[in-house]
């Protein structure tokens, strides 16, 4: 009986491993579509860690942040901009401005790839795991003020998971190089964070933000080095 046991918790892992592996891989086939880098996919997972382990320290959503919580959230990750499969190249690589329609057409990523989620990933992955990634997807781009896309939410109608999210990704966004872009310094992009502090992001995550930003310098460091 111990044997059978110790052999179904041995067949859960590798599925579990198998199952991160498509995930990355697929996520790293998306972000190479815009000139990034599979480092994106990766980085964006560690900077939620770090940002929830702070998050913990400080005691905030603690009743939220269970470990379960964490690991779908870490998991989960790479998967928010997989709705860029559907971008064409023409508007995702475009080295220039976008105009109003090309900007309304890469705005269509966050509900795609949550759509496509739902649909593809309902019978690999348990409930809870596919209701972080959708949300991930969907909600990286809303803002705390009610500005951002695509449903306009303000505050904590945000999930929390695309709350973190949405650090992570914009800090890796302007610390970057893309195709539209020159990379920016950390000094400057730190700048931007906090001066986005209770518009683009919480404001009860700017504390969070403040003690993870060394080791955030410090991980983007090494992935170029």
């Amino acid at each position: 009986r111990k044997s059978l046991e110790k052999m179904v918790v041995a067949q859960l892992a590798q599925i579990t491993r198998m199952q991160h592996d498509v995930i990355v891989t697929m996520a790293n086939v998306i972000e190479s579509r815009d000139g990034t880098t599979g480092e994106h996919v990766k980085r964006t997972s560690i900077y939620t860690m770090l940002l929830a382990e702070k998050m913990l320290e400080k005691g905030l959503y603690k009743e939220e942040l269970t470990v379960q919580f964490l690991e779908n959230m870490r998991n989960a990750a790479p998967l928010h901009d997989i709705g860029k499969i559907t971008i064409p190249d023409a508007v995702l690589t475009k080295p220039g401005k976008l105009s109003v329609e090309e900007y309304e057409t890469i705005k269509t990523h966050a509900k795609a790839g949550a759509d496509m989620l739902s649909k593809n990933m309902n019978q690999m992955v348990s409930p809870d795991f596919l209701k972080v990634a959708c949300d991930m997807a969907q909600y990286h781009h809303e803002k705390w003020n009610g500005q951002g896309y695509p449903k306009g939410l303000v505050g904590e109608q945000i999930p929390l998971e695309a709350r973190i999210m949405a650090i992570a990704d914009v800090y890796d966004a302007l610390v970057s190089k893309r195709c539209y872009k020159e990379a920016m310094s950390f000094s400057k992009a730190y700048e931007i964070i906090i001066e986005s502090m209770g518009s683009h992001f919480d404001p009860s995550l700017e504390p969070v933000f403040k003690l993870s930003c060394n080791k955030l310098e410090a991980y983007y460091a090494n992935t170029i080095a």
